[in-house]
């Protein structure tokens, strides 16, 4: 298995990104064929007096390095990366 992470720094506009991210973003990642799941978190801090460094954090997978490549260089993938600053200002 290999696993991909993405770390989202905090959004100028937490409400906007989530919007964003949920209703934009998200239903084109699903147009990606070849992972085998995705897990998406929100990120706390373990000091409830610090906050944390990174506001959502997304793992994709895929069976291997050379699928997670497939699938990050195809349209779907493309257009999803491309997607990304339309959203994430952190």
């Amino acid at each position: 298995m290999y696993r991909l992470t993405v770390l989202y720094g905090h959004p100028e506009d937490p409400a906007a990104f989530d919007r964003y991210y949920h209703e934009v973003h998200i239903p084109l990642a699903k147009k990606m064929q070849g992972l085998t799941g995705w897990t998406i978190g929100k990120c706390i801090s373990a000091d409830a007096d610090t906050a944390p460094s990174y506001y959502l954090i997304v793992s994709l997978y895929a069976e291997s390095a050379t699928t997670m490549q497939f699938v990050l260089d195809s349209p779907e993938g493309q257009a999803t990366i491309a997607d990304v600053p339309n959203f994430a200002t952190g």
